[in-house]
């Protein structure tokens, strides 16, 4: 689909510090990038996650109807030998499920291969190809993990970090990250790499081996977290409660002003001056 192509992706080491860029291997990262076959492989992996179990009860498995609902002449209706038969409200299911569904497809192993070769092409044709030197992780740390993508700005994204086989440690340190998935290199499949927006590579997993940088303290970096949108039931309801505090505060504020203008008209009342007594006729 494409001619063959060199990608260099940003190296950084493991705190953060950039570092120079890495020629990705050619016998993966060669531009090819096949959207029939990613659709295909990922359609098979969502089908092969459904169970199957849906399961309806004929007339012969539902309660009930053990007798006829009413004679079987004379009375102008219909004869019914049950209400449990399909035609009634609460009877059986015809031609339903049985819990006897298989909904796994099979896929062939060269497919699967051109498919995961083309979703990290598409990804390293984005530059969302990052390498990492070194996760030496000596203990589980979600912290450590979260700065250093926000050291490289990619903290608000869906990130798949792929090590060099399984480290339970780094495994550990994004478990509780909801935007992060962390799996070895080899066991990265074609949905993985196409639901991530940015891939964190380990140099080792990709046949690269960088030399240790000698880095200095970095400051921490502020997080942005995450929020969730809002549902149109949430957004009401905030709406709702912002016009009932603001109607608390105003008749908080009402009788404040009510008291504050009663003393002014007090002030007023002495001003009137007092009618003189009318003098008697002579």
């Amino acid at each position: 689909m494409a001619d063959t192509m060199q990608f260099d992706a940003a190296a950084f080491t493991a705190l953060g510090t950039p570092r120079e860029k890495v020629s990705l291997p050619q016998a993966t990262f060669d531009g090819t990038v096949n959207v029939p076959v990613m659709q295909q492989a990922v359609k098979a992996m969502l089908a092969n996650q459904r169970q199957g179990t849906a399961s309806t009860k004929t007339r012969g498995f539902v309660s009930g109807g053990n007798q006829k609902p009413w004679k079987q002449k004379g009375t102008g209706r219909a004869r019914q030998g049950s209400t449990r038969a399909p035609n009634w409200p609460g009877g059986g299911t015809v031609f339903g499920p049985h819990g006897d569904r298989n909904y796994s497809q099979q896929v062939p192993k060269q497919v699967r291969q051109l498919a995961r070769k083309s979703a990290l092409n598409a990804r390293a044709r984005e530059d969302a190809v990052l390498v990492i030197d070194r996760f030496a992780y000596e203990a589980p740390k979600t912290a450590q993990l979260q700065q250093l993508l926000a050291r490289l700005g990619v903290a608000s994204q869906k990130v798949l970090i792929l090590t060099d086989g399984v480290k339970p440690n780094v495994y550990l340190s994004g478990r509780n990250l909801p935007k992060v998935h962390v799996m070895p290199y080899s066991d990265a499949s074609t949905y993985d790499l196409l639901w991530s927006d940015v891939v964190l590579v380990e140099s080792t997993a990709i046949g690269q081996t960088l030399a240790p940088v000698a880095e200095k303290a970095v400051g921490k970096v502020k997080v942005e977290k995450a929020t969730a949108p809002k549902t149109p039931k949430a957004r009401k309801a905030a709406e709702v409660s912002k016009k009932e505090t603001a109607k608390k505060v105003a008749a908080k504020k009402a009788p404040a002003k009510k008291a504050a203008a009663k003393p002014a008209a007090a002030k007023k009342a002495p001003a009137k001056k007092v009618a003189a007594p009318k003098k008697k006729g002579k």
